[in-house]
């Protein structure tokens, strides 16, 4: 157990070694692309109308006059001593923007995971089960149904079924459960539909082992093989995915925020976008990156937990 715990830290400090450099990229890369995309932050604070000698000034006092690797350099320094910048649209600290906003991505990608947990292991299960049959191919295209249809278009087809039709849900919003249900849906449909097909190819290479045709021969009940011997092994693979796919769900929620009205990170970083607010779009990107770094750091140590395999090694 010592041993494993030793390696564990190792593993811990060899995986947080790695992150220096990719986050040391995506700043680089975000902070220099966002100053080639062409507008002007000032002129879209001030309007078209504005007095040169203004838009100097303000230019100046958000120190957009300085030469790029001055500026580049400087928010370095702040991102040392953990100072983001200040928001050009909203006039708070970037920090305290993002924070504020953080808890409502988190909120809808973890909604999104159970959603899709909840749809693909019965269905992974079934499909497997019944392989070849009738219910096997139906889910086999309901799965590549949901792989084939964009956020952006299940959405609406949500919204115009269930909000504007049936007038069970609401349409848009933030703070109750049926807010939260069909964003959920849209957010996690995608991923149900590959965690189904894992499932289902996992649960059937399993099914295939010899230590499934050993506790059939003793003569135990075929749902106890199933779900307490070839499901349990076949899920960890599934793991590695879930929570690659968690990452990918909080980086990857900008379309489903904005067409939900939900004030996630992934709609203000649009919004950034649009007005070019260079802090808050470093900001946003940053706070991306080190969660999708983090997750995918954690799922690689809970996988090492849930494989005795990788334990032994």
């Amino acid at each position: 157990m010592r041993a494993f715990i030793v390696a564990a830290a190792r593993y811990f400090v060899s995986r947080l070694l790695y992150a220096i450099p990719v986050i040391f990229l995506v700043v680089s890369l975000v902070f220099f692309l966002i100053h080639l995309v062409p507008g002007d932050p000032v002129q879209q604070m001030l309007g078209e109308g504005a007095r040169t000698a203004d838009v100097e000034q303000l230019r100046h006092d958000l120190g957009l006059d300085r030469p790029l690797l001055t500026q580049y350099a400087s928010y370095w320094k702040g991102l040392f001593r953990g100072d983001l910048g200040q928001s050009f649209r909203f006039g708070s600290p970037v920090r305290e923007t993002i924070l504020a906003r953080y808890p409502a991505t988190v909120e809808l990608s973890l909604a999104a995971l159970l959603v899709a947990l909840f749809l693909a292991i019965p269905a992974g299960v079934h499909s497997a089960v019944h392989r070849g049959q009738w219910r096997d191919r139906l889910l086999g295209f309901l799965s590549l149904l949901g792989l084939s249809f964009p956020n952006f278009a299940l959405g609406p087809v949500l919204i115009l079924i269930f909000a504007i039709l049936l007038g069970w849900l609401p349409v848009s919003g933030y703070g109750t459960f049926p807010h939260l249900i069909l964003p959920a849906l849209t957010l996690g449909s995608a991923l149900a539909a590959i965690l189904t097909r894992m499932v289902r190819a996992s649960l059937l290479e399993e099914l295939r082992q010899d230590y499934v045709r050993t506790a059939r021969a003793k003569g135990l009940p075929e749902r106890k093989v199933l779900y307490r011997h070839a499901l349990q092994n076949s899920l960890i693979p599934v793991t590695t995915v879930v929570g690659l796919q968690l990452g990918a769900l909080l980086s990857g929620a900008i379309v489903t925020e904005v067409i939900f009205s939900w004030p996630g990170i992934g709609r203000l970083t649009l919004q950034a976008i649009n007005s070019r607010d260079y802090p808050l779009v470093q900001g946003c990107f940053l706070a991306i990156a080190v969660t999708y770094i983090v997750v995918n750091l954690l799922t690689d140590l809970i996988y090492t937990v849930v494989d005795p395999r990788i334990r032994e090694a």
